[in-house]
């Protein structure tokens, strides 16, 4: 009999708490403050920070820091609103850095 496999997770590096789906990643060619990061369409088990207006590499943006809920570790940041037209599509999605997050059931 063949083993039974979850979904392919990605979790706090720091705790293992789960924190996004491997079908969410939109994309793993993002900039973090740390390195690189992905960008997901969806995360959970995170808790969000104050908003700010913060200058990144793209331009101008609202965004507000996404934390572990359990551990309270800085995994990233949701973007609230993208000023620039090109960059619209970001508005609503995470940006979880890859130091920050390790993989699950892969």
């Amino acid at each position: 009999m063949g083993e039974l496999v979850g979904p392919r997770l990605y979790c706090c590096s720091n705790c293992r708490n789960h924190v996004s789906l491997h079908d969410d990643v939109i994309s793993k060619a993002f900039q973090g403050r740390d390195g690189r990061a992905f960008l997901f369409s969806h995360a959970m088990n995170i808790v969000m920070g104050s908003k700010e207006d913060r200058q990144l590499v793209t331009g101008l943006h609202t965004v507000a820091d996404v934390q572990c809920c359990d551990c309270r570790e800085v995994l990233g940041w949701k973007y609230l609103r993208a000023y620039e037209e090109t960059q619209k599509y970001k508005e609503g999605k995470f940006i979880l850095e890859k130091s920050k997050i390790v993989k699950e059931n892969w």
